[in-house]
């Protein structure tokens, strides 16, 4: 049985349980990018699973965008939670890591470290015979890549690298100015204090380790911020609309590593506890002009450090990419 079809199908069993039992409220309004965020997953087993779902009646259509959970009730939109799926760290039923997660960040590096000389074409194939996976595996890791935003996918079905220049961080960090401080602005009243504080002793764990501490970490302090807290945001359209920016919570971190190494890493953890603080005090209007600077100091840096990668590196072939 292919990996794909154990993930549609382990996220299939934990969503049916959850419409039965009723933990998952009638009525509620099921996306794919935020059930994906649940699982850690592509949107792919999960949009397998909802059809699934629909097609034994447990989930519906109705005029807006995703289901509604359940036959009954009017549309509900609220955050769901790993409690409602019984995703708690103890009751969890699916695997913990799927395939292409231990291959993705090594392709993720790669391919933003060529973005910023240009696009590409990705020869899927030859993606799986450089990792030695299976198309299967390999298409998992170009959706990962498409649901952050570092490749997309023509009308031929054909992959290609999205460029990031300086224009494109521009507008992407454009963007986020516009949104992010608007997800916060209701965040600040929705997010439950123990997740703040949880957010908060993360922030301060990290900053004792810092330079030493790994990508993967710093991956979750920009999560924890910029995904997981504006998540509680009342307006799941706003979710939905700066997923394709996430691409610079990442981008940022391998070009610095690759200018500097990891003690290069700019630390951004101070500007990130300014602005959970101003979350603990339940200050809308501090919270989001905090988080407004943040985003506009990223930008500038992101900026600079574009230009400096390109003075000291040189774009390197890779097996998988074409018209380099």
């Amino acid at each position: 049985m292919s990996h794909r079809t154990l993930a549609k199908e382990a996220i299939a069993d934990i969503l049916r349980k959850a419409v039965l039992e009723k933990s998952l409220p009638e009525g509620a309004v099921l996306l794919e990018g935020p059930i994906a965020t649940l699982f850690n997953s592509s949107r792919t087993p999960v949009k397998q699973a909802l059809a699934a779902l629909e097609a034994e009646g447990l989930v519906r259509r109705f005029s807006g965008r995703g289901l509604l959970a359940g036959t009954e009730g009017e549309p509900l939109r609220v955050r769901l939670t790993p409690e409602m799926l019984n995703l708690s760290p103890e009751g969890r039923e699916y695997p913990k890591t799927f395939a292409w997660e231990k291959f993705y960040y090594d392709f993720e590096k790669t391919v933003i470290l060529h973005a910023v000389y240009g696009t590409a074409h990705i020869n899927e194939l030859a993606l799986s015979r450089h990792y030695r996976v299976s198309r299967t595996v390999a298409g998992d890791i170009l959706n990962r890549g498409a649901e952050m935003g570092i490749v997309s996918r023509d009308e031929k079905s054909r992959w290609f690298v999205n460029p990031l220049d300086e224009r494109r961080f521009r507008d992407l960090y454009e963007v986020r100015g516009l949104l992010e401080p608007a997800a916060l602005r209701t965040a600040v009243d929705e997010a439950p204090t123990e997740f703040v504080e949880g957010l908060r002793s993360r922030i301060l764990a990290a900053g004792k380790d810092f330079p030493e501490i790994e990508g993967a970490r710093l991956d979750e302090l920009e999560k924890d911020l910029h995904i997981d807290l504006l998540g509680w945001t009342r307006n799941v359209e706003i979710m939905e609309g700066l997923r394709r920016t996430h691409c610079v919570l990442v981008a940022g971190k391998h070009i610095q590593q690759a200018i500097r190494g990891l003690a290069g890493i700019d630390a951004f953890m101070g500007e990130h506890l300014e602005i959970v603080d101003a979350v603990l005090q339940r200050d809308p209007q501090l919270a989001m002009a905090r988080l407004s600077a943040h985003l506009l100091a990223s930008s500038r840096k992101a900026a600079e450090r574009i230009e400096a990668f390109r003075s000291v590196s040189e774009m390197k072939a890779v097996s998988y990419l074409v018209g380099q």
